[in-house]
């Protein structure tokens, strides 16, 4: 019986270490074959100098369905330490799509080294799905399915799924394909299990098919996958012929990988495509060093636009007490709203059409949030003063003013361009994404400092001014 790794994890790595210890190659395959996938996963992961043995002592068939789930530095290793004639059987056993995902992140000269080693029919295929748009569905899509025709019975579907099944990606859609290879219709397996065994395939057709092309985007085939809740989606050509399908593993794949390279990117970076700790220290550099210069450079703005004020902070030295309060106000809440809109995107949930609906939404929001923010921040200089009074001076009251009204502007500010930024970008054919927390932070920095200053002009000219 399969031994779960969470269950007991001490004793399945002793019972791992006392068999790798034994030398017994035929003890060694029963262990890891009698494990599951996830367990032997882990124990590469927790081992990682017996992970091309682990590998090589496993069936071929359970060996290509852990080698498809770990991560990339692994798979890279065990290919780089394994005999060439494992590679191939290796290679050769895996899903094509799988096996498309692990080679378009290798080197070329590698790729081609490999590919040289699959069987005619399974280099033919692995070549078709490189030829696709990296970040296509065309990437993603496995020749492995069942097709029946209209006019077959029940009866012979059953026996179709019989003779090809166990080498098909999914038997939980069968699709229906005219003798040009052209998708008709795609029906659920539940649909020929509750039916006669005599019934006809073309009276279980609805007609009703959702389709994905190769050269569609890989995000948004997931938006699609979502809306039509699907186990798999067939992939057509322009003509209508049915080249593949794509399945739902492969989509929450894709979303794990948009969503780190959207996390990295709103963090102020571009995104990796590797491991962290994979990559080269120097690479890892070039990734953040263009952001942080372009931050940078904008913040210097602040520094323009306090000269700009000079003559004011000379006059009132105390309302630079209060600069970090107000260009930090607005920039957390500028974050805010990007990181609610751009997930808001993501998913599906808003569209650019809905961009006044997301305007009127963030300018209640902006006001609540900034009239919460002004109270505290005029309640904080009151409370200050009556302990010393000396501090503020006798205009405590129009400082404190000024101050409570500077964080509504800047934090309604702060949240409409928070939102509206990522909504621009996507218009403009650019991902939202790089309307990062800190880019809009640091905007929001600098138009900060003009609102209040500007706003101090107003109330205390004539008192501090």
């Amino acid at each position: 019986m399969p031994t779960s790794f969470e269950d007991q994890p001490k004793s399945l790595k002793e019972q791992f270490e006392a068999v790798i210890a034994s030398e017994d190659k035929l003890h060694i395959r029963d262990f890891l074959n009698h494990q599951n996938i996830s367990d032997v996963a882990d124990l590469i992961y927790e081992y990682p100098d017996y992970e091309t043995s682990i590998v090589a002592n496993m069936s071929l068939h359970r060996a290509a369905s852990v080698f498809k789930i770990i991560e990339l530095s692994h798979q890279k290793r065990i290919i780089k330490n394994l005999p060439p004639n494992i590679v191939a059987t290796l290679l050769n056993e895996l899903p094509p799509d799988d096996r498309t995902d692990f080679l378009e992140e290798l080197p070329s000269n590698v790729v081609r080294e490999l590919i040289k080693l699959l069987d005619p029919e399974e280099r033919k295929i692995t070549l078709s799905l490189l030829g696709y748009p990296e970040n296509s569905i065309g990437r993603l899509m496995t020749p492995d399915y069942v097709y029946v025709y209209p006019d077959n019975t029940i009866e012979e579907v059953f026996a179709t799924i019989r003779k090809h099944g166990k080498d098909s990606e999914t038997i939980n859609v069968i699709y229906v394909i005219n003798k040009n290879g052209e998708l008709l219709d795609d029906i659920r397996i539940r649909d020929f299990i509750l039916s006669a065994p005599d019934k006809k395939v073309s009276e279980l057709m609805d007609d009703r098919v959702v389709c994905l092309h190769p050269d569609d985007d890989q995000e948004s085939a997931a938006e699609i996958f979502k809306m039509n809740n699907r186990d798999a989606l067939p992939v057509v050509s322009k003509s209508n012929k049915l080249l593949g399908i794509v399945t739902i593993d492969d989509m929450l794949w894709v979303a794990s990988e948009e969503f780190s390279e959207d996390m990295q990117k709103m963090g102020g970076t571009e995104a990796l495509d590797q491991p962290y700790l994979e990559m080269p220290i120097l690479r890892l550099f070039k990734k953040r060093i263009t952001w942080l210069v372009v931050l940078f450079l904008g913040e210097m703005l602040t520094a323009t636009a306090m000269k700009y004020f000079e003559a004011e902070i000379a006059k009132a030295v105390v309302l630079v007490l209060f600069v970090p309060l107000i260009i930090s106000s607005g920039g957390n809440s500028g974050s805010q709203a990007s990181t609610l809109i751009i997930q808001a995107m993501a998913v599906g949930e808003i569209t650019l059409k809905d961009w006044w609906k997301v305007m009127r939404r963030e300018i209640i929001s902006g006001l609540l949030l900034g009239a919460v923010l002004g109270l505290i921040g005029f309640f904080r200089i009151a409370v200050w003063h009556s302990i010393m009074p000396e501090v503020y001076g006798e205009h405590w009251m129009a400082l404190g003013v000024t101050v409570g009204v500077t964080l509504l502007g800047v934090v309604l500010w702060g949240t409409l361009s928070g939102s509206m930024l990522p909504m621009l970008l996507k218009k403009l054919g650019a991902d939202p994404a790089v309307s990062s927390a800190p880019f809009v932070a640091t905007l929001v920095d600098v138009t900060g400092l003009v609102i209040y200053f500007s706003v101090a002009f107003l109330l205390l000219s004539g008192t501090l001014l």
